[in-house]
């Protein structure tokens, strides 16, 4: 199958754009062929999302979409900040080890060592898996929207990523620890 085609085979409402054809039977010869725009583009007429049943056809359509999609984004940046805060409190069995080292003139110096314990097989660790898997499912579905290169939904994924990250990263924190030598 080739990917280059001429004018005569694109939609005449639009202006010529690269296309590239997708069967919706998926078996590559099927013959209800859909073209897919490889360009940005700001429609809202057959815009397929993620789902082969679920393409928008309408302005209304398409501000659900965006709003929806907003959300997605901005739950997806909301679900790493949970997940690093369930991780800080995950890790209660925090121990301080001290242990004796020779000092400068023959004095001794107490040295000490913070460690950090997780067990694999616990509720937390998990609860972090199936948070991971979640984060993973999500992303990839903000990048196939993003994919489909409508300007409206490519915008509702970047703005809703801003916006996630304005209202959940605020608090994120960074810790120093200054008894750790090797940043």
């Amino acid at each position: 199958m080739s990917h280059h085609m001429n004018s005569s085979m694109l939609p005449t409402s639009h202006p010529p754009e690269h296309h590239h054809a997708t069967t919706a039977s998926g078996h590559g010869h099927g013959s209800d062929m859909m073209m897919m725009a490889m360009t940005f583009h700001f429609s809202y007429e057959n815009v397929p999302l993620l789902f082969s049943g679920l393409t928008i056809n309408s302005p209304g359509e398409m501000a659900g979409a965006f709003v929806a999609v907003f959300f997605l984004a901005m739950f997806y940046e909301g679900l790493k900040i949970a997940r690093e805060c369930l991780l800080r409190k995950s890790q209660v069995s925090i121990r301080y080890n001290s242990m004796p080292v020779p000092g400068p003139n023959g004095t001794i110096l107490m040295e000490t060592h913070k460690t950090v314990g997780q067990q694999m097989l616990s509720l937390p660790h998990l609860l972090q898996t199936v948070l991971h898997i979640i984060q993973v499912v999500v992303s990839y579905f903000l990048m196939l929207i993003f994919m489909t290169y409508n300007g409206y939904l490519c915008i509702a994924v970047a703005a809703g990523a801003g916006t996630g990250y304005f209202f959940f990263s605020w608090k994120k924190a960074v810790v120093v620890d200054i008894t750790e030598h090797c940043h």
